[in-house]
């Protein structure tokens, strides 16, 4: 595993490889980012990278980006404890990635699906992040690219991305959402959690499957999302921010009528955390 910081270094040391898997990451490394990495190494490629880069632009003006994790010799301890560890780890600075200064137009643009959920909550993210994977794309040019599926709304802007700007040539990987026993999904904010806050945590994920099962059970989307709404609201210390259900093909709402692959997303601010999460179901015809 060798640890590369600039631009030039990399492509020197990529020359060679003809088929490149990639997983890009902000640090302040999880089980969650480990599994991952054992996906990406699975693939057959030729050569894994790492990248390790909190990228100013995704942050908004109410979030600090000076305060965001940085734990890169831990990162690096904890990949070189895997069995597969990346072959390289890509570490630039905020100079290497954007040598002008940061651009005052970001491309491409999320548009109207980076406006809403998240994109509503944090104005100019998804803009911010589609610019540095698209940057990170062209840099370690992958064939090959994995992100986890907990991040719905991003996995789904990334995969658009690909289609409009790369013509489907980079394979995006899902990997699925890691949890803890009792069901919280792995994040790098769960380490903010007060000692009630990860007690309440837990009910988030399983209001999500009462939600699936009140569906699958005959009551209409509209029932389901109302009453884990409620269910969500009464959590202690909990502020639902949103409970949507939408297409996982276009990301729009859908209605009582639907019938399909559907997403079904959260976001719960806990004790000043905020918390995202989803579930992937299918809903069918009544028997």
């Amino acid at each position: 595993m060798k640890v590369i910081n600039t631009v030039e270094q990399l492509h020197s040391e990529l020359a060679n490889y003809k088929k490149i898997a990639f997983v890009p990451t902000m640090g302040a490394l999880h089980e969650g980012h480990l599994s991952l990495i054992r996906k990406a190494t699975s693939l057959n490629a030729d050569a894994v990278v790492l990248s390790i880069f909190v990228n100013p632009t995704q942050f908004g003006k109410n979030e600090d980006f000076d305060k965001y994790p940085r734990t890169l010799d831990a990162d690096l301890e904890k990949l070189t404890e895997l069995a597969s560890p990346p072959d390289f780890v890509f570490v630039p600075s905020v100079a290497e990635v954007y040598p002008d200064g940061i651009p005052t137009q970001l491309e491409p643009r999320a548009g109207a699906v980076g406006s809403v959920f998240e994109g509503a909550a944090r104005p100019g993210h998804f803009d911010g992040m589609l610019h540095v994977v698209n940057w990170f794309f062209r840099t370690v040019n992958p064939q090959l690219a994995v992100f986890g599926a907990k991040d719905a709304q991003q996995l789904y802007l990334i995969k658009r991305m690909v289609h409009r700007e790369f013509v489907d040539s980079i394979q995006i990987v899902e990997g699925e959402t890691v949890r803890e026993e009792s069901g919280l999904a792995l994040s790098s904010r769960n380490r903010f959690l007060s000692e009630m806050g990860r007690i309440s945590a837990p009910l988030i994920y399983a209001n999500l499957k009462l939600v699936e099962v009140e569906i699958s059970n005959g009551a209409t989307i509209s029932q389901a999302l109302e009453q884990g709404r409620n269910a969500l609201q009464g959590i202690s210390l909990a502020k639902l921010d949103y409970l949507a259900l939408v297409d996982k093909s276009t990301f729009k709402p859908v209605d009582d009528g639907f019938r399909g692959e559907v997403l079904l997303l959260v976001a719960v601010v806990l004790d000043g955390v905020r918390l995202i999460d989803n579930l992937t179901f299918s809903i069918q015809e009544p028997a």
